[in-house]
């Protein structure tokens, strides 16, 4: 098979998948989100928030891969950043995308 036709259906099943076995309330924080995988321990040492945020950084990587693994908006970020700088576990909301105007003022400069 073409890489396109591998895509197109790679694209479909995961939709399918995501629809079917994933559900999340519209309100649900990322935090309520993944507590569903294992309790606050799916993210923190013996339910306790590491001082840095090292570990929790670790515990993100260990599904969701580095930052230098994922897409280019990920990327410039890896060795600069934590996930929870923009992705603020327990006040964003499943499907809350943070842009770049939140941080920098024209997409690349910071504020």
């Amino acid at each position: 098979m073409n890489n396109k036709l591998l895509s197109a259906l790679f694209a479909a099943g995961f939709a399918v998948m995501m629809m079917s076995s994933t559900s999340f309330a519209a309100d649900e924080t990322l935090a309520e989100f993944h507590v569903e995988m294992g309790g606050c321990e799916s993210c923190h040492a013996n339910e306790e928030p590491s001082a840095d945020g090292a570990y929790e950084f670790e515990q993100c990587q260990s599904c969701h891969g580095t930052l230098a693994e994922m897409d280019e908006n990920h990327k410039p970020h890896d060795g600069v950043l934590m996930c929870a700088d923009c992705h603020a576990p327990h006040e964003a909301k499943v499907g809350d995308k943070p842009t770049c105007d939140t941080c920098h003022d024209d997409g690349r400069t910071a504020k």
